[in-house]
């Protein structure tokens, strides 16, 4: 267990702002940044766009590691300054290698994610899913001492995340929202990549509708 003098392990929220571009397009996006520990310790869930507004958000405590739910560059844009300022290693699933280096050519990821690796973080664990379709190597991760999964883009508040662009495959989020997310017990906070939190029960009900429509 953490010590009482750092303070409850919490997880803290931070929007920031930016484009998304793919395949040609470019898309203004809001982003959600998860940072999850204490007062003396944080990991940093996607740095998405702003490593100043970051780096504000984390004070003076050490980053245990930048994990980085999938590559998309708003999701990792911002995750070599924030390393470098930090010190801290940006972790990424290998099957997004290549998309990661859409944006960052000349600076590799610091680290692998695998799936069902532990993460650890102010006394409490989270567990990376693999959890492929949106992207290839999008992963979220599971704490359950704190009743929450972080999905970055895979599932969202009313459905899976986006799949008509490149390193993306339908049949394939579906399965990983059915066989890795739906699962956990329904009480599990969902933190999203963008948007409302929602929940596993809230969303467990809806797989067939989400596949009759097609998205």
């Amino acid at each position: 267990m953490a010590s009482a003098t750092a303070g409850p392990v919490r997880v803290e929220h931070l929007v920031t702002s930016g484009t998304f571009s793919l395949d040609g397009g470019t898309w203004d996006v809001d982003n959600n940044v998860w940072l999850v520990g204490d007062d003396r310790e944080v990991l940093v869930v996607d740095a998405a766009h702003d490593a100043d507004a970051i780096a504000a958000a984390v004070g003076d405590r050490r980053v245990v590691a930048i994990v980085c739910t999938h590559a998309h560059d708003d999701h990792v844009d911002a995750a070599p300054a924030l390393a470098e300022r930090t010190g801290a290693p940006v972790l990424l699933h290998p099957d997004d290698l290549e998309l990661w280096k859409l944006t960052h050519p000349d600076r590799a990821p610091d680290g692998e994610l695998a799936d069902r690796q532990e993460l650890d973080v102010a006394g409490t664990t989270l567990t990376v899913l693999h959890t492929p379709g949106h992207c290839r190597g999008a992963v979220s991760l599971h704490a359950p001492e704190l009743g929450t999964v972080f999905t970055g883009d895979t599932l969202f508040a009313g459905g899976p995340g986006a799949t008509g662009r490149s390193f993306s495959d339908f049949p394939t989020i579906i399965e990983s929202i059915r066989e890795r997310l739906l699962t956990l017990p329904p009480e599990t906070v969902v933190r999203t990549g963008h948007g409302d939190s929602t929940t596993i029960g809230a969303e467990s009900g809806h797989v067939q509708e989400w596949i009759a429509r097609g998205h």
